[in-house]
Protein backbone atom coordinates (compact mmCIF):
# COMPACT_ATOMS: atom_id res chain seq x y z
CA UNK A 1 0.00 0.00 0.00
CA UNK A 2 1.28 3.46 -0.87
CA UNK A 3 1.59 6.10 1.86
CA UNK A 4 0.12 8.55 -0.65
CA UNK A 5 -3.45 7.34 -0.24
CA UNK A 6 -6.25 9.90 -0.09
CA UNK A 7 -8.33 9.31 3.05
CA UNK A 8 -10.12 12.63 3.47
CA UNK A 9 -10.23 16.19 2.19
CA UNK A 10 -11.05 19.08 4.54
CA UNK A 11 -11.49 22.70 3.58
CA UNK A 12 -13.77 25.39 2.25
CA UNK A 13 -15.79 24.86 -0.91
CA UNK A 14 -16.72 26.58 -4.14
CA UNK A 15 -20.13 26.10 -5.77
CA UNK A 16 -20.40 26.12 -9.55
CA UNK A 17 -24.00 25.96 -10.76
CA UNK A 18 -25.26 24.36 -13.96
CA UNK A 19 -25.61 21.03 -15.71
CA UNK A 20 -23.47 19.74 -18.59
CA UNK A 21 -20.44 21.93 -17.89
CA UNK A 22 -17.95 20.54 -20.35
CA UNK A 23 -14.18 20.39 -20.30
CA UNK A 24 -13.88 23.29 -22.75
CA UNK A 25 -15.61 25.52 -20.21
CA UNK A 26 -13.40 24.20 -17.43
CA UNK A 27 -10.29 25.06 -19.46
CA UNK A 28 -10.47 26.59 -22.96
CA UNK A 29 -8.77 24.69 -25.78
CA UNK A 30 -6.11 27.36 -26.40
CA UNK A 31 -4.39 26.37 -23.13
CA UNK A 32 -3.93 22.77 -24.23
CA UNK A 33 -0.69 23.71 -25.99
CA UNK A 34 1.14 23.80 -22.66
CA UNK A 35 4.09 21.40 -22.58
CA UNK A 36 3.54 20.64 -18.87
CA UNK A 37 0.58 21.02 -16.52
CA UNK A 38 2.50 23.20 -14.07
CA UNK A 39 0.98 26.55 -15.09
CA UNK A 40 -2.60 25.38 -15.66
CA UNK A 41 -3.77 26.48 -12.21
CA UNK A 42 -4.18 30.00 -13.61
CA UNK A 43 -6.86 29.05 -16.12
CA UNK A 44 -9.91 27.22 -14.71
CA UNK A 45 -13.08 28.77 -16.17
CA UNK A 46 -10.90 31.43 -17.76
CA UNK A 47 -13.48 32.64 -20.30
CA UNK A 48 -16.17 32.89 -17.63
CA UNK A 49 -13.93 34.62 -15.09
CA UNK A 50 -12.68 37.42 -17.34
CA UNK A 51 -13.93 39.78 -20.00
CA UNK A 52 -12.10 39.67 -23.36
CA UNK A 53 -10.00 42.66 -22.22
CA UNK A 54 -8.95 40.83 -19.05
CA UNK A 55 -11.31 42.59 -16.64
CA UNK A 56 -12.33 40.16 -13.86
CA UNK A 57 -15.97 39.16 -13.64
CA UNK A 58 -17.84 38.18 -10.49
CA UNK A 59 -17.06 34.48 -10.50
CA UNK A 60 -16.46 32.13 -7.54
CA UNK A 61 -12.91 31.39 -8.70
CA UNK A 62 -12.14 35.13 -8.55
CA UNK A 63 -13.52 35.81 -5.07
CA UNK A 64 -11.06 36.34 -2.24
CA UNK A 65 -13.19 34.34 0.20
CA UNK A 66 -12.96 31.29 -2.08
CA UNK A 67 -9.29 31.49 -2.94
CA UNK A 68 -8.16 28.70 -0.60
CA UNK A 69 -11.12 26.38 -1.22
CA UNK A 70 -10.35 22.67 -1.60
CA UNK A 71 -13.74 21.25 -2.56
CA UNK A 72 -15.88 21.96 -5.61
CA UNK A 73 -19.67 21.41 -5.57
CA UNK A 74 -21.21 20.89 -9.03
CA UNK A 75 -24.40 19.60 -10.65
CA UNK A 76 -25.12 16.99 -13.34
CA UNK A 77 -22.73 15.70 -16.00
CA UNK A 78 -19.82 17.89 -14.92
CA UNK A 79 -16.72 17.43 -17.07
CA UNK A 80 -18.56 16.07 -20.10
CA UNK A 81 -17.28 16.62 -23.63
CA UNK A 82 -13.72 16.04 -24.80
CA UNK A 83 -11.42 13.78 -22.83
CA UNK A 84 -8.75 16.39 -22.08
CA UNK A 85 -6.90 15.61 -18.86
CA UNK A 86 -6.07 19.31 -18.59
CA UNK A 87 -9.51 19.90 -17.02
CA UNK A 88 -8.92 18.10 -13.71
CA UNK A 89 -5.26 19.15 -13.83
CA UNK A 90 -6.15 22.86 -13.89
CA UNK A 91 -8.65 22.45 -11.05
CA UNK A 92 -6.12 20.54 -8.94
CA UNK A 93 -3.32 23.00 -9.61
CA UNK A 94 -5.64 25.89 -8.69
CA UNK A 95 -6.19 24.14 -5.33
CA UNK A 96 -9.23 21.87 -5.70
CA UNK A 97 -8.62 18.49 -4.03
CA UNK A 98 -12.09 16.91 -4.43
CA UNK A 99 -15.16 17.38 -6.61
CA UNK A 100 -18.66 16.57 -5.35
CA UNK A 101 -21.45 16.46 -7.91
CA UNK A 102 -24.62 14.77 -9.07
CA UNK A 103 -22.78 13.05 -11.94
CA UNK A 104 -19.63 13.36 -14.05
CA UNK A 105 -18.35 12.73 -17.51
CA UNK A 106 -16.86 9.25 -17.24
CA UNK A 107 -13.46 10.17 -18.67
CA UNK A 108 -13.28 13.29 -16.50
CA UNK A 109 -13.92 11.19 -13.36
CA UNK A 110 -11.23 8.73 -14.44
CA UNK A 111 -8.75 11.53 -15.08
CA UNK A 112 -9.51 12.92 -11.61
CA UNK A 113 -8.68 9.56 -10.06
CA UNK A 114 -5.36 9.44 -11.94
CA UNK A 115 -4.18 12.58 -10.13
CA UNK A 116 -5.60 11.69 -6.72
CA UNK A 117 -8.71 13.89 -6.85
CA UNK A 118 -11.90 12.15 -5.66
CA UNK A 119 -14.90 12.79 -7.92
CA UNK A 120 -17.81 11.66 -5.76
CA UNK A 121 -21.55 11.69 -6.36
CA UNK A 122 -24.36 12.97 -4.15
CA UNK A 123 -28.11 13.21 -4.62
CA UNK A 124 -29.35 16.27 -6.55
CA UNK A 125 -31.21 17.66 -3.55
CA UNK A 126 -28.11 17.32 -1.37
CA UNK A 127 -25.97 19.17 -3.91
CA UNK A 128 -28.52 22.00 -4.04
CA UNK A 129 -28.34 22.35 -0.25
CA UNK A 130 -24.54 22.23 -0.23
CA UNK A 131 -24.32 24.90 -2.93
CA UNK A 132 -26.79 27.08 -1.02
CA UNK A 133 -24.79 26.65 2.20
CA UNK A 134 -21.60 27.76 0.46
CA UNK A 135 -23.39 30.72 -1.09
CA UNK A 136 -24.67 31.82 2.31
CA UNK A 137 -21.38 31.27 4.15
CA UNK A 138 -18.19 30.66 2.13
CA UNK A 139 -16.20 30.19 5.35
CA UNK A 140 -17.81 26.81 6.17
CA UNK A 141 -15.27 23.98 6.29
CA UNK A 142 -16.36 20.61 4.96
CA UNK A 143 -14.77 17.20 5.38
CA UNK A 144 -15.07 14.55 2.69
CA UNK A 145 -14.37 11.18 4.32
CA UNK A 146 -13.62 8.45 1.77
CA UNK A 147 -13.70 5.71 4.39
CA UNK A 148 -17.20 6.60 5.54
CA UNK A 149 -18.26 7.96 2.12
CA UNK A 150 -19.76 10.98 3.80
CA UNK A 151 -19.42 14.75 3.54
CA UNK A 152 -20.02 16.89 6.60
CA UNK A 153 -19.81 20.60 7.29
CA UNK A 154 -21.92 23.31 8.85
CA UNK A 155 -25.36 21.79 9.36
CA UNK A 156 -24.96 19.29 6.52
CA UNK A 157 -24.19 15.58 6.53
CA UNK A 158 -24.41 14.01 3.08
CA UNK A 159 -23.93 10.42 1.95
CA UNK A 160 -21.68 9.97 -1.08
CA UNK A 161 -21.14 7.40 -3.82
CA UNK A 162 -18.34 6.49 -6.20
CA UNK A 163 -17.23 3.28 -7.94
CA UNK A 164 -15.62 1.02 -5.36
CA UNK A 165 -12.55 0.34 -7.50
CA UNK A 166 -11.83 4.08 -7.67
CA UNK A 167 -12.44 4.54 -3.96
CA UNK A 168 -10.01 1.73 -3.12
CA UNK A 169 -7.45 3.09 -5.57
CA UNK A 170 -7.54 6.47 -3.84
CA UNK A 171 -7.54 5.09 -0.30
CA UNK A 172 -4.63 2.76 -1.00
CA UNK A 173 -2.63 5.16 -3.14
CA UNK A 174 -2.79 2.96 -6.23
CA UNK A 175 -3.70 5.95 -8.36
CA UNK A 176 -0.11 7.20 -8.01
CA UNK A 177 1.64 4.81 -10.41
CA UNK A 178 4.87 6.84 -10.35
CA UNK A 179 4.94 6.73 -6.56
CA UNK A 180 4.41 2.97 -6.61
CA UNK A 181 7.32 2.48 -9.03
CA UNK A 182 9.64 4.72 -7.02
CA UNK A 183 8.67 2.96 -3.80
CA UNK A 184 9.43 -0.41 -5.37
CA UNK A 185 12.48 0.59 -7.37
CA UNK A 186 14.56 -2.47 -6.39
CA UNK A 187 11.81 -4.90 -7.38
CA UNK A 188 11.20 -3.05 -10.63
CA UNK A 189 14.91 -3.16 -11.42
CA UNK A 190 14.97 -6.91 -10.79
CA UNK A 191 12.12 -7.45 -13.26
CA UNK A 192 13.83 -5.20 -15.80
CA UNK A 193 17.08 -7.16 -15.56
CA UNK A 194 15.28 -10.48 -16.09
CA UNK A 195 13.57 -9.38 -19.30
CA UNK A 196 15.42 -10.77 -22.35
CA UNK A 197 14.56 -7.84 -24.59
CA UNK A 198 16.15 -5.22 -22.31
CA UNK A 199 19.65 -6.72 -22.41
CA UNK A 200 20.94 -4.14 -24.87
CA UNK A 201 19.83 -1.23 -22.62
CA UNK A 202 21.50 -2.12 -19.32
Amino acid sequence: MSDLGVKAVTGKAIAIHGNDIDTDRIIPARYLKAITFSELGQYPFQDERFEPDGTPRDHPFNRDECRDAKLLFVNENFGCGSSREHAPQCLRRWGIEAVVGVSFGEIFAGNCEMIGVPAVRARPEDIVRLQAAVGADPSIEFTLDLDAMRLSGGNEVVDLEMPENRRRSLLEGHWDTTGILVGNAAAARGVYERLPYTSGYR
